[in-house]
């Protein structure tokens, strides 16, 4: 099956500092992916890389390949075609990633305005009324009136993660890249947005790159990960195989200190 997003040979640099060093990652449709690392690990910077959104500062060379679109060194203009149909993106913390000055209703209709202006479909007035709630209900917000008119502030961390993955459904996308979606969220939360994605994903048979540091996380959603270490991928393979048998070193640490950790939690009272 041909690749949804194919990057071969990714180098990101800043100035003469390698930050993400020859990258191969290849993603089918209906793929899940996780891309598992520590902190500083290129993790983000490879997310950023194939949606187009480095900053001016970092280069990228090689082959980023998305929808049958090459990503390195096309113009911004040429990629925004892609963005929200081809591939959407929630990231770590959406109180930065929402506007704080507009009303949830009318950030979760811009993309799908957007959405229906390309299929030749006009969206405005009750229908886009309509398709404003029947997103929200899918992503299950409750109270949706009272959230429609509340600003980002108003609402709490779950609620704020739900209206981002909201907003990257809006447009249908192909490839759904979550970056850290449920780091800032207590477990409670996490385990619950982490269900709604996986449901989702299901539903609408996208392709996930699921970005996170945390292993159990990783392997409740996703289907094959990678490993990411210093920018350099050091294993890859199906999830239950590379958390059962790590080959490299650095994946023996991180599934031992998960594995220690579940094990502290199992002995508190």
């Amino acid at each position: 099956m041909s690749a949804l997003l194919d990057i071969a040979g990714l180098t990101i640099k800043t100035g003469t500092t390698t930050l993400v060093e020859s990258l191969n990652l290849r993603i089918a449709p209906g793929e899940r992916l996780g891309l598992i690392g520590e902190s500083g690990s290129g993790k983000s910077l490879t997310a950023m890389a194939a949606t187009g959104l480095l900053p001016p500062s970092i280069k990228a060379t090689g082959s980023v390949t998305l929808a049958g679109q090459q990503i390195i060194g096309t113009p911004d203009h040429q990629l925004n075609r892609l963005r929200g149909t081809a591939v959407a993106v929630v990231f770590q913390e959406p109180l930065t990633a929402l506007d704080p000055l507009m009303r949830i209703g009318r950030q979760i209709a811009g993309p799908l305005q957007r959405r229906a202006a390309r299929d030749g479909n006009p969206l405005s007035g009750a229908a886009l009324d309509k398709a404003i709630f029947d997103l929200m209900a899918d992503v299950a917000l409750p109270d949706p009136q009272r959230i429609a008119h509340a600003y980002p502030h108003e609402i709490s961390g779950g609620q704020r993660q739900r209206v981002a993955i909201a907003m990257a459904l809006a447009c249908r996308p192909d490839l759904l890249i979550a970056d850290e979606p449920t780091t800032a969220l207590d477990v409670t939360t996490q385990a619950e947005i982490l269900r709604l994605l996986d449901n989702l994903v299901r539903q609408r048979n996208m392709a996930l790159l699921f970005i996170s540091h945390d292993l159990p996380v990783v392997a409740s959603i996703v289907d094959r990960v990678a490993v990411l270490r210093r920018g350099v991928i050091v294993e890859t393979g199906p999830v239950a195989e590379i958390f059962a048998r790590p080959q490299h070193d650095y994946t023996a640490t991180l599934v031992a200190a998960a594995h220690a950790f579940d094990a502290a939690l199992g002995e508190q009272p």
